[in-house]
């Protein structure tokens, strides 16, 4: 692979994470709905990944892993994902969410004794803390966090990291302009901005919502990335928004020194016009500043195609 070359003033991300969510595997390949083959959206996601190129340092999936929190289904999930994220040599986070249930995505994923504990953990990723955190309640769709969650979030967050913290939960901190999320959503926000006040906590990664958004909750940066069973029409009326077989996307999140950034990347199959090569970015490279702001102020044609 060609070493990445800096034409800009950031030198080449310290960290990459590919993010993913809201997969409602279903077992023995049923359709969600009867519609949506969420099988077929999590092996064309994952291609997608493997076409980015990138050996990402984590994949994180930021729950809604099964639909139904069958037991078949999470053994269906990890014999799909595993070894791809093996061929990319990257670690995979699962976070609960509240489609899944938590004994047999401890036992069929974690390897765990299959208890209705939370699903938590907390990862080095050379430098840069991952934590997941759980919000799923068992029996029910919003989102919350417990007393001791928290307590056991605040303790985590006590000695910093080099590159700091990523936080990955299920329901995200943020409002949605769709009224039905309203009653699903993330309860207790208070207690967790108290958890990160003043901590080294930089990004905070989540699903639930079926599209892709951001916002800031306490000061920090909040992705959303939507997911790859089906996703929210957001087109419409915000009282008639529901799901489409479109849109499907994940996340690639890069980690500079002074920033991250979450870039949408759709799963689709369209052709594109052309793509630039290595040998074209190795070509520009060895132009001076000052030629290369001539050669694309002049409009030299750019386009290898």
């Amino acid at each position: 692979m060609v070493a990445p070359v800096a034409f800009g003033q950031h030198p080449p991300a310290r960290r990459t994470l590919v993010h993913i969510s809201d997969t409602h595997l279903l077992a023995g390949g049923r359709r969600l709905g009867e519609r949506y083959d969420t099988a077929r959206g999590l092996r064309r996601t994952l291609a997608a990944v493997a076409a980015t190129g990138i050996r990402p340092d984590a994949i994180v999936f930021t729950g809604d892993l099964t639909d139904l929190g069958d037991p078949e289904a999470y053994r269906a999930l990890r014999e799909t994902v595993e070894p791809v994220a093996a061929e990319l040599g990257a670690p995979i986070v699962w976070v609960a969410g509240n489609h899944d249930e938590r004994g047999p995505l401890r036992g069929e994923l974690l390897g765990l004794e299959p208890t209705p504990e939370p699903v938590t953990g907390v990862w080095d990723l050379g430098g840069l803390r991952l934590i997941a955190l759980d919000t799923s309640v068992p029996g029910w769709h919003h989102g919350d966090l417990d007393a001791d969650q928290l307590a056991w979030l605040t303790a985590q967050l006590r000695e910093p990291a080099p590159l700091g913290t990523v936080l990955a939960l299920h329901h995200p901190p943020l409002p949605t302009h769709i009224p039905f999320f309203d009653i699903l959503e993330l309860r207790d926000q208070p207690g967790l901005a108290r958890a990160i006040a003043g901590s080294d906590v930089r990004a905070i990664l989540a699903g639930h919502l079926h599209y892709s958004t951001s916002g800031t909750f306490a000061g920090v940066p909040v992705h959303v990335a939507a997911a790859t069973c089906y996703t929210m029409d957001l087109a419409r009326p915000a009282e008639e928004v529901n799901g489409m077989d479109a849109g499907q996307a994940f996340h690639l999140v890069h980690v500079y020194d002074d920033t991250i950034t979450a870039a949408v990347v759709p799963v689709v199959d369209a052709e594109t016009a052309g793509h630039f090569s290595a040998a074209w970015v190795e070509e520009m490279a060895r132009l001076t500043p000052e030629e290369r702001l001539e050669a694309f102020s002049r409009k030299r044609p750019i386009d290898p195609a």
